[in-house]
């Protein structure tokens, strides 16, 4: 089965005969036929039945009798008292299918997975038995050095698993979110999980396009059909043919052309300059803005009826102040390509000073610090003096609100007082404890370190 296609599950409902503690054979037997690691849950969270591609995915070891969230977790307890979505609360309230975007840990490495949480119905109505498909995700990875998108927020996973629902089909996507997000490989992570991604993407910047290069950037021209056309030329949206067509910045496009973009898109046909013959479009259409484009409308900036023609499934990409656990595992991804082959890595004191800056520029100016600081460094440790200077001066600017209201010593701190970095890593965790409810096993394991050192800088602080 194609990652990208929906499985479906036939309605099943179980006999009175059927209500033993065992599932019925032809349950277990019906999971071998799934070539996606799949399991039958109990309403408990105990595994039942595992297929083969679960136990190959997940550690050929007996699964059986064992509770999901302790194989594919590591969890001690449920996905929902861990912070997470889990399924099957809602399906049991339901008896609806659900599915979420997790993070599952193999024998080969966590990796994003598209899990998908089925009841099987007793006669009475009420689910006996719950069927759990998990697809890998081919989009996205939680691991430094791999292609593509990369991360593992709550914010970055939240968006994903809007991509991962959205890619397979037709529908126009619009990627908002600031400048320096990375909309583009956004844009390129929905081709690819398309069934479009054998052809072409075809990017078109819109920002700074007058009207005579609009049209011919995008539906191409006849030869002669102005002064220099000295050939036909091919649109992009000719080149497009079949893939997908990404409009970056379509909210920059003037007012007088977006009812020629409109038209493409309503009628699905085009004429190169200069010619007569309508042409057929055939692409999947992509856009992206860091602008409003509702304050636009409102301001009339931009057609309402353009607007809501590209605004089908809106996704908003998060801002990198909103991933800052993300934040070390993009500073693994990007470093080696300024270090020209020399080990560089990024100090603590200096980690801890990027993860409090508010980042304007996003991912993008996070690239651009960290080659600066390559350039910069001559051993192999990138300190803080090798950051620019808003990101030494500014810690308090980008803490949570809670933090900058939070007492040290018996005094408050304000944004514009400067404090230790052991300072302020102590008022993070204290803030960040607060929030969890007190649950610092849930703490340690959303910052990545174990309970025993958690316990030791909270101790110490």
């Amino acid at each position: 089965m194609n990652k990208t296609e929906s499985t479906q599950v036939p309605a099943m409902k179980m006999s009175r005969t059927d209500l033993s503690s065992q599932p019925p054979a032809e349950l277990v037997s019906m999971l071998q036929s799934y070539p996606d690691p799949a399991v039958l849950l109990s309403a408990d969270y105990e595994i039942l039945s595992a297929n083969r591609a679960y136990r190959q995915s997940y550690g050929d070891v007996s699964v059986t009798k064992r509770h999901c969230y302790e194989v594919s977790h590591h969890y001690d307890r449920p996905c929902d008292q861990m912070g997470e979505s889990c399924p099957m609360l809602q399906c049991i309230q339901t008896s609806k299918a659900q599915r979420v975007f997790h993070l599952h840990h193999t024998p080969h490495g966590e990796e994003h997975v598209d899990v998908e949480l089925y009841p099987v119905e007793a006669e009475d109505g009420k689910p006996r038995y719950f069927l759990e498909v998990m697809r890998y995700s081919k989009l996205a990875s939680p691991r430094a050095g791999d292609s593509g998108l990369i991360g593992r927020s709550p914010a970055f996973m939240t968006s994903m698993a809007l991509v991962e629902r959205v890619a397979p089909s037709e529908t126009t996507v619009l990627l908002l979110g600031e400048s320096g997000t990375g909309k583009e490989l956004m844009a390129q992570a929905v081709h690819r999980g398309s069934m479009r991604n054998h052809e072409a993407f075809v990017p078109v910047e819109c920002s700074g396009l007058t009207e005579t290069l609009f049209e011919s950037e995008l539906f191409g021209h006849e030869k002669g059909s102005f002064t220099g056309a000295h050939s036909r030329k091919t649109g992009l949206v000719e080149a497009a043919k079949g893939g997908t067509l990404f409009l970056d910045e379509v909210g920059d496009i003037p007012l007088s052309l977006q009812v020629k973009l409109l038209r493409l898109l309503e009628t699905g046909t085009y004429r190169r300059v200069g010619g007569v013959e309508p042409l057929k479009a055939d692409f999947r259409l992509v856009c992206a803005t860091h602008r409003n484009l509702e304050q636009q409308v409102a301001d009339g900036d931009f057609r309402m009826d353009l607007y809501y023609r590209i605004n089908a499934f809106p996704i908003v990409l998060p801002s990198l102040r909103e991933r800052i656990t993300d934040i070390p595992l993009l500073i693994e991804s990007l470093l080696p390509k300024f270090s020209k082959g020399r080990v560089i890595k990024v100090s603590k004191e200096a980690l801890l000073l990027l993860q409090a800056y508010a980042f304007p520029g996003n991912i993008r100016e996070l690239r651009n610090i960290l080659e600066r600081a390559c350039l910069l460094v001559d051993d192999h440790w990138i300190e803080p003096e090798h950051l620019p200077q808003a990101c030494r001066q500014k810690i308090s600017a980008s803490v949570p609100g809670a933090l900058q209201r939070a007492k040290t010593d018996g005094s408050d701190f304000t944004q514009q007082e400067i404090i230790g970095l052991e300072q302020l890593e102590s008022l993070y965790l204290h803030w960040a404890l607060r929030q969890l409810g007190d649950d610092k096993a849930l703490l340690a394991h959303k910052i990545g370190v174990s309970e025993r050192t958690l316990y030791r800088k909270l101790k110490s602080a």
